[in-house]
């Protein structure tokens, strides 16, 4: 199984700091800035293994790129960690609802990111 796994992050900081945390534990990681650019990666031939996703992004947020990947035979089996600050129980329940796989609420811990993470790599 691959250890490839997508981050798509708007906020630079957040991104880059979910990135560290990771590449420190031996993953591959692409980060983008939003889902136009996710949406592009998920095109290619190099399909992650897992892709974590936060859901206000501008263009196109992340429950529009969950749907897209959920339609689409290639990318539909991929799981999804929502990575977000939209931590109310209906937020949690959309995200779901989407076909999110597991909900990982901002502010986040190391721990619990990788727990998450985890449960499917």
């Amino acid at each position: 199984m691959s250890n490839f796994i997508l981050i798509v992050e708007d906020d630079d900081d957040a991104r880059a700091l979910v990135e560290m945390i990771l590449t420190n534990k031996g993953y591959v990681v692409k980060g983008c800035a939003g889902g136009r650019e996710a949406l592009e990666v998920l095109e290619k031939a190099n399909k992650p293994a897992l892709v974590l996703l936060d859901v206000m992004m501008p263009e196109v947020n992340g429950y529009d790129v969950l749907v897209s990947m959920k339609q689409k035979p290639e990318t539909q089996n991929i799981p999804v960690i929502m990575l977000t600050a939209k931590s109310q129980g209906d937020d949690i329940i959309s995200g779901y609802q989407h076909g999110a796989d597991y909900y990982i609420p901002k502010p986040f811990t190391s721990e619990q990111l990788l727990y998450g993470i985890s449960l499917f790599l």
